[in-house]
């Protein structure tokens, strides 16, 4: 592990309440066998990324004692039920001060992207004006890079559950886009229709 590649943290937004799910938190659904927040940060892992902040919010004491989270950074979001906006402003203020020069930012409820497609962004990282993000037959998706140069403006702009899309559509010129539709499938897990992804 190279000091350059460390310099890019995983950040997983894993605070949603699952409310289309009857109020099931995402993080706590059960995806072969562990709750699915720990086969997502086991991708991460398993794409080399060292570092790896979660973002919790519903039932944030549930995930705490029911998931294996050793080795990752816990980041309550008690604005959780505002949307993605809030988790991803709380996530990239945890990483303020740790050194990190790039977010590799995933989503709890996306068990079909695996960690070929979160190391191609990841390969994607130069620079902390980086902005890097997986494209599926061309059209941007998850997993998304962004360089430390970007926090600031992503913060500003991320409200409600459009995250950090505001700030992309702007920056659309300065983005790497990563084809990954060969290696992942990038369906979300938001309705009851969805739980048959779920092993």
């Amino acid at each position: 592990m190279t000091d350059y590649e460390d310099q890019v943290a995983g950040l997983l937004l894993a605070a949603g309440g699952g409310r289309r799910l009857g109020g099931r938190p995402k993080a706590l659904l059960g995806h072969r066998g562990r709750p699915l927040v720990e086969h997502a940060v086991g991708t991460l892992r398993a794409a080399g990324l060292t570092r790896v902040h979660v973002v919790l919010g519903a039932r944030a004491e549930d995930v705490r004692a029911r998931a294996a989270l050793d080795g990752c950074v816990l980041v309550d979001n008690p604005g959780w039920e505002e949307g993605m906006g809030s988790s991803l402003r709380a996530g990239l203020r945890s990483l303020a001060g740790t050194g990190a020069r790039a977010a590799l930012v995933s989503l709890v409820d996306q068990p079909g992207i695996g960690a070929e497609a979160v190391t191609r962004v990841r390969a994607g990282y130069r620079d902390e004006t980086s902005l890097v993000a997986a494209a599926y037959d061309g059209v941007r998706g998850h997993p998304v890079l962004f360089g430390a140069a970007h926090w600031a403006g992503i913060a500003a702009t991320a409200t409600g559950d459009r995250g950090a899309r505001a700030y992309l559509e702007d920056q659309r010129a300065a983005i790497t886009l990563v084809e990954c539709g060969d290696v992942a499938r990038p369906y979300d897990i938001d309705t009851e229709a969805d739980l048959f992804h779920l092993e």
